[in-house]
């Protein structure tokens, strides 16, 4: 986790231009370096750096002998660049798992590159004797990227908005900044004035289909067919294996564990192949909430089976409310269930940077949308229509439950990993029929809690929760954390200002005071720049005037909990 920055053909002082690179100096606490581009004096690159592997020669931009001509400016992991390594027998200058970027696409162009990186990733990629600039970002957005390009070729990248919005560019009062699309790469011309023009932008690859880096995987061979013994047990090597490969880091790894499914199966099987790997430290969970708070109770049980050291982190209503202005200027959103569920997350992530040696941290993001484990699933009008929308929603990611993980965990310092969004777990379970997939006997993600059922891995009563929204479960089952929140902005938003809500905000316009009180935080850190969300989440098929899955007719009582949005999983 790191952050990156990059110009070309900037027409004001980089010297002045770079002070907009240290908007992001949270993203790498470790070192920072601003460098110029040989012969281009108007192009330049910004890195912040958190280092986790290589200490000695992991700064950026990354530039090897071999090839003067490259040079790299990423943020994120690649899994698998030593088997890449040994399978290509590339001769590597640094211990950098970015470097098989330059190796590879030496050997193939940007094209095979890409589609063989088994990771997460937001890069830079400058060839200045094929005068060649390379974009690209992961199939899920996992690593944040924004550009923003005027019409006269200036192109500015940046691992946060935050740090593009005050560049300044002769032609353009206003630079449009918007987030690049992941899953795609995009090729640009560099001219000899430093000026880029954009040739293609190209999607390679879709969460369906299995990743072409799977031809070069030594996972145990996935036994055909789809009977659900056969399933089952593709889906525990398959999960085993994301897990194990995501422990490449030369920091401490953490674990968030709200006592929810998903990041209890995270945290146990991170355990487990910690031990393994004869880790020497043991493993530390996190689990926040309010006193009376049901996330706590349960993360409590997962620890106490699997055996960690377990944290809990208690804050109050006031805590949380005061955290709002702090926690939308890092979001860089102002999507209500978002925010409503970020603040807890950032609190933990600000302990957890505050009080402990930990850097690289697991999660349970992206289950929900795979498995299809929102509660409105139940009112999914077929298995295809079901299949459909959890798609949608793995489409989305970037501008919601991804945004929330990396933004939250990053204004901390902190490297988050997801192995739920794993590129072979996703795509072999978007790859089983949709009936299997759906919620069974009234419970969501039944295909996945059937699948450890035998393991022992967590607690039975646990394996098979219903789902809590992060949001509400860290709040007491009396006072969820939304009415509270309604609560307080029911004194800061009055009738006239909602009133006027269409008239001063024609986009994306609020309907709630709780709406109105987080867009009016949005806007004054980031005037004008409401179409970074391109709609509110919000739950299909039911008549919903409220993210919260409380509010929902299916949510059963307090002794039946259900979520709707989730957060540390």
């Amino acid at each position: 986790m790191c952050g990156i920055w990059a110009l070309f053909g900037s027409d004001d002082c980089l010297s002045v231009q770079c002070l907009s690179a240290m908007k992001i100096a949270h993203r790498g606490p470790d070192a920072f370096r601003f460098e110029n581009v040989n012969g281009y004096t108007n192009c330049c690159f910004g890195f912040h750096r958190l280092a986790v592997v290589d200490p000695l020669f992991g700064m950026q931009p990354i530039r090897v002998k071999k090839y003067p001509y490259l040079w790299l400016c990423y943020n994120g992991e690649i899994y698998n660049y030593k088997k890449m390594q040994r399978h290509f027998e590339f001769e590597y200058q640094t211990n950098v798992d970015g470097e098989i970027i330059l190796h590879l696409y030496d050997k193939g162009g940007i094209e095979q590159t890409i589609c063989m990186l088994d990771g997460v990733f937001a890069f830079v990629l400058l060839d200045t004797a094929n005068k060649k600039v390379f974009l690209g970002r992961d199939t899920y957005g996992v690593r944040p990227l924004f550009k923003a390009m005027t019409e006269d070729g200036f192109l500015a990248v940046c691992s946060e908005a935050k740090g593009l919005v005050t560049l300044k560019h002769s032609t353009t009062p206003f630079l449009k900044v918007e987030p690049f699309l992941p899953g795609h790469y995009e090729v640009l011309d560099l001219k000899p004035n430093g000026k880029v023009a954009s040739v293609e932008m190209v999607k390679y690859h879709h969460c369906r289909d299995e990743p072409l880096h799977a031809l070069y995987d030594n996972v145990d061979k996935l036994f055909p067919g789809f009977e659900i013994e056969t399933v089952k047990n593709n889906l525990r090597i398959l999960f085993n294996n994301a897990v194990k490969k995501r422990l490449m880091t030369d920091r401490r790894i953490g674990c968030l564990l709200s006592g929810g499914l998903d990041s209890s199966l995270v945290a146990a099987t991170l355990l487990k192949q910690l031990k393994e790997a004869q880790v020497q430290y043991p493993l530390q969970t996190f689990a926040i909430g309010m006193e009376d708070s049901p996330d706590l109770l349960a993360a409590r049980k997962v620890a106490n089976h699997i055996g960690s050291e377990h944290y809990e982190v208690l804050f109050n209503s006031e805590e949380g409310i005061q955290a709002l202005d702090e926690v939308i200027f890092s979001l860089e959103t102002y999507d209500i269930t978002t925010v409503r569920a970020s603040v807890g997350m950032y609190l933990i992530s600000k302990y957890i940077r505050k009080n402990t040696d930990n850097v690289v941290i697991f999660s349970g993001e992206g289950s929900d949308e795979l498995t299809q484990g929102y509660i409105y699933f139940h009112k999914a009008p077929s298995p295809e229509e079901a299949e459909e929308e959890s798609e949608r929603l793995l489409r989305e990611l970037y501008l919601f439950d991804v945004l929330r993980a990396d933004r939250t965990t990053a204004a901390h310092g902190l490297e988050l990993r997801v192995p739920f969004l794993d590129h072979r777990f996703s795509s072999y379970y978007l790859s089983l029929p949709p009936e299997m997939r759906t919620p069974k006997n009234g419970i969501e993600k039944h295909l996945l809690r059937e699948t450890f059922e035998e393991s022992n891995l967590i607690p039975k009563e646990i394996l098979w929760r219903p789902k809590e929204a992060f949001s509400d479960g860290i709040t007491s089952v009396k006072n969820s954390w939304f009415k509270i929140l309604q609560e307080y902005v029911e004194h800061q938003v009055d009738d006239a200002m909602m009133a006027n809500a269409a008239q001063k905000f024609p986009f994306n316009t609020p309907k709630t005071k709780e709406g109105y009180y987080y867009r009016q935080i949005f806007e004054r850190h980031y005037p004008g720049r409401a179409d970074w969300l391109s709609h509110y989440w919000m739950p299909k098929w039911i008549n919903a005037t409220d993210p919260s899955a409380r509010t929902l007719t299916h949510y059963k009582n307090p002794g039946h909990m259900e979520r709707l949005h989730v957060s540390l999983g």
